[in-house]
């Protein structure tokens, strides 16, 4: 895929061969092989071009790399821990172009300065490993579930005397 992605075009696999070949020896049909599997795994598209194919990346590396971290993320028990476990193994320069993305897709910022009782919720690192939240100038908040205001264990459509089951 490194190679597909590179050249950002279709390309055959006589193409990536003589790529490859500037680096190691390889085998046409180990890399016509590649190729295949990678199409019938939704990598990659391919034309007909006389006998041959040409090959096209169907997403870009981003997305790709995007995808994987979704997937990943989305399978942990806690996301909040997880991603507080991920920004810790970040480079400072990660860290930059993080913030630039979250800019991004954010878009401008409105009202009060950055940061400066913003209203927005965030999770901090002691808070992500025992599932609470915090909002400025609040009191953490256990994200158990129950509504604030109310007691542990009570539920207020139980009715008197009733379950709530």
């Amino acid at each position: 895929m490194t190679r597909v992605w590179k050249w950002n075009r279709p390309v055959t696999v006589r193409e990536v061969l003589e790529d490859l070949q500037q680096e190691r020896s390889i085998a046409y049909t180990t890399v016509m092989t590649v190729l295949d599997n990678l199409h019938q795994k939704g990598w990659v598209r391919r034309e007909a071009e006389g006998r041959a194919y040409r090959y096209e990346a169907v997403s870009t590396r981003a997305a790709y790399s995007a995808a994987l971290m979704n997937d990943a993320w989305s399978q942990s028990d806690n996301p909040a821990a997880a991603l507080v476990a991920f920004f810790g193994m970040m480079s400072e320069e990660q860290r930059r172009a993080l913030r630039d993305a979250v800019h991004i897709v954010q878009g401008p910022e409105e009202g009060p300065e950055q940061g400066e009782g913003d209203g927005e919720t965030r999770v901090t690192p002691d808070a992500a490993d025992e599932k609470r939240v915090e909002k400025p100038d609040e009191k953490p908040v256990e994200a158990s579930g129950e509504k604030q205001g109310e007691k542990p264990g009570e539920n207020p459509d139980s009715g008197p005397g009733g379950t709530g089951r």
